[in-house]
C-alpha cells in the first residue's frame, strides 16, 4: 500500500510538472507572438493572409498586447490557471476574427485555413493546460485550508463556583484581562463579538466571531462568522470539581493561522502561536479569578502578561494535549 501511494504522488508530481513546463511554453510562446504583432504588424498580416491596412494593422497591434500581457501573468503569476483561462478567451476571439476575415475578398483563404488549423491547435493546449492548473489549485487549497487549522485543548481547576467562572467568562470583554495577546473584545451586538488580537510581526489582526451555544453555568461556545479572514472556534465547558472544590474549566479551540502555515510556523518561533498561549494565559485566569490579579514575578524570564512560576515547572507543562492532567 505504501508503495502504491508513493507510486500515485510521484506520478502527480510528474503531471503538475507537465502542466507547469507546458504553461511555460505557452506564457513564452504568448509573448514572442504579441511581440511580433505588435512590432512587425504587417509581415504577420501577410502570414496569416489578410489584407495590410491601417485597420487590421491596429487590431494586431492590440492583439499583441493583449498577447505579451497574458504570457507574463503567464510567466511570472503563482496561480497562472486564470491568465491561462484570458488566453482561452483571445484565441476564441482570434477564430472570430479569421473567420470573419474569410469572408474578405482580398483575403488568402489557403492562409487563413493555415491560421485557423494553428490557432484551433493553441487553444486545444491552452484549454488542457488551464485545466490541469486549475484542478492543481483547487486541490491545492483544499488541502491548505485542512492542514492550516488546528485544535487546542486545556483544562485547569479553579478555586471558584461554575457559576462565577461562567459570569467572568461569558463577558467576552473581560478575556483581553487574561489573554495578554488580545487586545480588545467589544460587542457588536448580543451574540455576536469583534475580536482584536496581535498577531505575528507585531501585526493586528480582527475577526467577527457569533456565539453559537450558551448554557448558562455550564457551556459557551462561539466561532467565526462566514466570510472572515481568520478561522476561528472554541467551546468552554464550565464543570464542577469533585468535594466542592470549585470549577474544572475545560477550553477547546480551533484556528488557522492568518497567512497559512508559514505565519503559523512564525508565530510558533516567536512564542505567539494560540497552543503556547493558552498554558499561561488560564493560569492568569486562575490567579484572576482567585486572587483578584495575575502574580508577577519581578525575576521572570517571559514578556507580557503571566503567570508567576519557575521556568523549568513551564517548560514541562507547555507539551499538553487532551486527554491530559487538569492544571492544578
Amino acid at each position: 500500500m505504501q508503495h502504491t501511494n508513493r507510486e500515485s504522488s510521484q506520478s502527480l508530481e510528474r503531471g503538475n510538472g507537465n502542466s507547469e513546463r507546458l504553461a511555460k511554453g505557452l506564457g513564452l510562446f504568448s509573448i514572442g507572438l504579441g511581440a511580433a504583432e505588435l512590432f512587425a504588424p504587417g509581415a504577420v498580416a501577410d502570414v496569416i493572409g489578410v489584407r495590410d491596412d491601417d485597420t487590421n494593422r491596429a487590431w494586431l497591434r492590440f492583439y499583441g498586447l493583449r498577447e505579451i500581457a497574458a504570457g507574463i501573468g503567464i510567466l511570472t503569476q503563482p496561480r497562472p490557471a486564470a491568465w491561462l483561462w484570458g488566453r482561452v478567451g483571445g484565441d476564441l476571439l482570434d477564430l472570430a476574427t479569421l473567420g470573419s476575415a474569410m469572408t474578405s475578398r482580398n483575403a488568402d483563404n489557403n492562409r487563413l485555413g493555415v491560421a485557423t488549423a494553428a490557432v484551433l491547435g493553441v487553444t486545444a493546449l491552452d484549454v488542457l493546460c488551464a485545466q490541469q492548473l486549475q484542478e492543481q489549485e483547487n486541490s491545492d487549497r483544499a488541502d491548505q485550508s485542512q492542514g492550516s487549522a488546528r485544535q487546542v485543548r486545556k483544562s485547569i481547576r479553579i478555586n471558584r463556583s461554575p457559576a462565577e467562572v461562567y459570569n467572568f467568562w461569558r463577558d467576552f470583554q473581560n478575556l483581553p484581562k487574561f489573554m495578554w495577546h488580545l487586545q480588545s473584545v467589544t460587542a457588536i451586538d448580543n451574540n455576536r463579538w469583534r475580536w482584536k488580537t496581535e498577531g505575528p510581526g507585531g501585526m493586528t489582526v480582527q475577526w467577527d466571531a457569533e456565539v453559537t451555544n450558551d448554557q448558562p453555568d455550564s457551556e459557551i461556545a462561539w466561532r467565526s462568522v462566514e466570510g472572515t479572514d481568520v478561522y476561528n472556534a472554541g467551546r468552554v465547558r464550565f464543570e464542577a470539581a469533585p468535594g466542592g472544590r470549585g470549577t474544572i474549566l475545560h477550553v477547546e479551540l480551533e484556528y488557522a493561522a492568518p497567512g497559512g502555515a508559514l505565519s503559523a510556523v512564525v508565530a510558533k518561533l516567536t512564542g505567539k502561536a494560540p497552543d503556547q498561549q493558552i498554558n499561561d494565559d488560564l493560569r492568569v485566569f486562575k490567579q484572576v479569578m482567585e486572587i483578584g490579579e495575575p502574580v508577577r514575578s519581578d525575576a521572570s524570564i517571559h514578556s507580557g502578561m503571566h503567570s508567576a512560576q519557575p521556568p523549568t515547572q513551564r517548560m514541562g507543562e507547555m507539551a499538553w494535549q487532551q486527554p491530559g492532567p487538569v492544571l492544578p
